[in-house]
């Protein structure tokens, strides 16, 4: 009997320690997996029609500066040109996203179409400005196949984000060429020592959505422009809500 008491207790100290192995085990697996997901590192954006619109392509001619006064003026000056009765002339606004670094001004291309940056997109970058001074370690980066990238690069200068910061610098890393924009992504990984799954990427293109998420990358889809429910589903994915 005793030798049977001691087999017996040999075998639950026994169970007992594969059993605390497999917590242990199962534990640590599971503050890794935390530990992978828990950051997003790096953010990046299209910018036509991801950042801004219209798209570089659509403009005529290249951006420039202009007040809204003056726009007011040349509103006046065609109204009076008319043959037709000019109808009354409205005071001119600044549209919905036009904010530029200078007051009472607004992006236009040579025919004074404005050139504006989406509600989401001006929402994120300022986010993404708030978490870098509050000591988050996360970095963002332009991927873009934009037809004039001088023309882009101007309106970067001009217009601003949520919190009034200028596009340009609102990112750590660039990159704009005609090249598959997973091939951008290999760049960036380079460059930053990031890996693939602690990065985010936005674009309105679904072919570039998909040949970046081969890399493990996170994409989402924003086919009419950045929104600030893109942003929390990224948010979401890397438990930063």
């Amino acid at each position: 009997a005793p030798c049977q008491e001691q087999d017996d207790n040999a075998h639950d100290n026994s169970k007992r320690k594969r059993q605390h192995k497999h917590t242990h085990t199962t534990r640590e697996h599971t503050n890794h997996h935390k530990r992978k997901r828990e950051k997003m590192l790096l953010a990046t954006f299209d910018l036509d029609y991801t950042i801004w619109k219209p798209e570089m392509y659509q403009i005529h001619g290249p951006p420039r500066l202009v007040s809204l006064d003056s726009l007011q003026e040349k509103k006046k000056r065609k109204n009076r040109q008319s043959l037709h009765k000019a109808s009354p002339t409205t005071i001119a606004t600044a549209p919905p996203g036009s904010r530029t670094t200078n007051t009472n001004q607004i992006v236009v291309d040579k025919r004074n179409t404005p050139i504006t940056v989406f509600p989401g997109a001006s929402y994120a970058l300022a986010e993404i400005n708030r978490l870098k001074k509050e000591g988050h370690p996360i970095q963002t980066a332009i991927s873009s196949r934009t037809d004039e990238p001088a023309w882009a690069r101007q309106c970067m200068t001009w217009l601003v984000a949520d919190d009034g910061t200028p596009l340009i610098n609102c990112f750590d890393y660039e990159e704009i060429s005609y090249k598959d924009k997973s091939l951008h992504f290999e760049s960036l990984q380079r460059k930053t020592a990031i890996e693939f799954d602690q990065m985010c990427f936005f674009d309105n293109e679904y072919w570039n959505i998909e040949s970046v998420s081969t890399l493990g990358v996170k994409c989402i889809y924003t086919p009419n422009g950045m929104t600030k429910e893109a942003w929390v589903e990224a948010l979401g994915h890397f438990d930063m809500l």
